[in-house]
């Protein structure tokens, strides 16, 4: 993410692109020397908060972001959204890309997520999510903020860990798949 402790990596920074690259490739490496230290590996990498959504449209920062991927592990997949300037950039270099949908934020009509500043941005009531997620995956579409419908892919589906209930909403999400016969498995 940026260099934002403070805002927990949610607020953008215009970063230059080369600057961007070393901070990614630093925090790739860091955290592959901590997994390592715990007698684990990084197995994907995800870009979080401000910089993900950025990379979607930024093509810029995408191609920063993608080129220390490559430069570290060109092995490892990338978590992003189908039809972002990121995956665009991912592709190029011939990394792994996932799609990623998001189960607890709203989208706008545009497909991109509504701002967690703005009301009804960020989704809590557990069963609700589950049904919605089921529609993602089973019809490739999800309801947008203000009604409409947009297309989404999904491989990957997203339950933040900071919100509140984290754990009974991914549990019920996972339940409401498995109810509709969606194969539940790690991507990597």
């Amino acid at each position: 993410s940026y260099r934002d402790l403070a805002g927990f990596g949610r607020r953008f920074i215009d970063v230059d692109a080369e600057e961007l690259l070393a901070d990614v490739v630093y925090q790739i490496g860091a955290l592959q020397a901590i997994a390592q230290a715990c007698g684990s590996t990084v197995s994907y990498v995800k870009p979080h908060g401000a910089l993900y959504n950025t990379i979607v449209a930024n093509r810029e920062q995408a191609a920063a972001v993608a080129a220390a991927v490559h430069l570290v592990d060109a092995g490892l997949p990338v978590l992003g959204m189908a039809g972002s300037a990121f995956f665009d950039e991912a592709a190029r270099l011939g990394l792994r890309t996932v799609a990623e949908a998001f189960a607890d934020r709203a989208y706008h009509p545009d497909g991109s997520l509504v701002s967690r500043r703005e009301r009804g941005a960020v989704l809590d009531d557990p069963a609700a999510i589950a049904e919605r997620v089921a529609t993602m995956v089973t019809s490739g579409h999800v309801t947008a903020i203000d009604g409409a419908r947009v297309a989404v892919d999904v491989e990957s589906v997203c339950v933040h860990g900071d919100s509140p209930g984290a754990v009974q909403i991914a549990a019920a999400v996972r339940d409401r798949l498995r109810a509709a016969g969606s194969d539940i498995r790690a991507f990597c």
